[in-house]
């Protein structure tokens, strides 16, 4: 009897005991494999994550690169606008007859015309100070007017351009020399 209490004490603490170790070592396994699966879920995440920060950094690079060309081409546009208007061009004294020189700005010019459609512009005809104010205004008018048509044959619609003589008012040197009014003898171009 006694080796009955024996066995049934010993059955007692025995049979809980491995069923509690064998529940334990199921939850383990579980443990294991949820984590093995969170871990490659937290992989994919980083991988995805990391996928959309080079995406950014790719579209923040392009982004950066349009901007800088941009740039470039705004201020070659500005440049260009103005070479068109800071250029003058030059006439011999009492002439207004287009110099080889003029006529490589003006088609500089003219090109400038071609690619802004929208633009307009004022030729602004100028003398030195020799000469009567009569004189030179009517100098002044046809120094525009020669350069208005040198740009219309080139193919710039006439409407486009307008002329204006300033004569010897407007100088763009002060001095009372040949270097001077050799300065003032010219077309300049305002754009509208």
């Amino acid at each position: 009897m006694r080796k009955k209490i024996w066995i049934i004490l010993a059955l007692a603490f025995i049979i809980p005991g491995l069923l509690f170790t064998a529940s334990c070592a199921k939850k383990a396994v579980k443990d294991e494999t949820a984590m093995a699966k969170q871990a490659e879920e937290d992989e994919a995440m980083k991988a995805k994550e990391a996928a959309e920060k080079a995406k950014q950094e790719e579209m923040a690079r392009q982004r950066a690169m349009e901007e800088q060309r941009l740039k470039e081409e705004a201020m070659m546009k500005q440049q260009a606008r103005d070479m068109f208007v800071n250029d003058d061009i030059h006439f011999e004294f009492d002439s207004a007859t287009l110099t080889p020189e003029a006529q490589m700005l003006l088609k500089k010019k003219a090109e400038w015309l071609q690619n802004n459609p929208d633009a307009t512009s004022t030729i602004e005809g100028h003398c030195d100070e020799r000469g009567t104010n009569a004189y030179n205004i009517a100098l002044g008018e046809r120094r525009a007017e020669s350069a208005k048509a040198y740009l219309v044959d080139l193919g710039i619609s006439d409407l486009r351009l307008t002329t204006i003589s300033y004569g010897e008012e407007r100088p763009v040197d002060p001095g009372h020399n040949e270097e001077a009014w050799a300065k003032n003898r010219r077309a300049h171009f305002v754009v509208e």
